[in-house]
């Protein structure tokens, strides 16, 4: 998302205003119908963005390694209560600001400002190439494209993960990584 351009004294008052936080693998940070009142910033490990469908299966809308921002940020900026869970795929050391903590960040740092339009850009830009995905293309050429763009899921996440995140079952997974193995 580029460099933040902020003084000494705000990068100060920033960081004065996270909290160090651990998460244990499987860990739920945040629930359906919870407040959404945390931005955690993933120092170490994982976190998972995921909702349920209608027939109760889990469906992973975004995931988070190392030095990415993560939050049910609809709730977050709405502060409705959440539609979808946060939770630690890994055994996670996380950085978190309040919401208030956040939003007072924009009057005092004018460079937080610019960094959160950079990170709504972001969200937006990815989740609209996630739909269009699943509209457009196969589970292959989804693979593929997670292999070319953040082969880390696929390196660091179990099959069935990896399959949520792709919409296919475990199975499907197996069978797409064989045929793409052979060829």
């Amino acid at each position: 998302m580029g460099i933040l351009q902020i003084t000494k004294e705000e990068q100060e008052l920033m960081l004065s205003r996270f909290r160090v936080m651990h998460a244990d693998k499987d860990e739920i940070l945040v629930r359906e119908g919870m407040a959404s009142n945390r931005m955690f910033f993933v120092k170490k490990g994982c976190l998972r963005i995921y909702f349920l469908q209608a027939d109760g299966t889990e469906a992973t809308r975004y995931i988070a390694f190392e030095n990415n921002f993560a939050t049910a940020l609809m709730a977050f900026i709405t502060q409705e209560p959440s539609l979808e869970y946060v939770q630690a795929l890994e055994s996670s050391e996380l950085l978190y600001i309040s919401r208030g903590e956040f939003y007072d960040m924009m009057n005092k740092v004018p460079g937080w400002e610019h960094f959160y339009r950079k990170y709504l850009e972001s969200a937006y830009v990815n989740n609209t190439n996630r739909l269009m995905s699943f509209i457009t293309m196969d589970a292959t050429a989804r693979y593929k494209l997670l292999l070319e763009e953040n082969p880390a899921i696929v390196q660091r996440l179990s099959n069935k993960m990896v399959a949520n995140y792709l919409g296919i079952t475990q199975e499907a997974l197996s069978r797409l990584k064989s045929k793409l193995s052979k060829g």
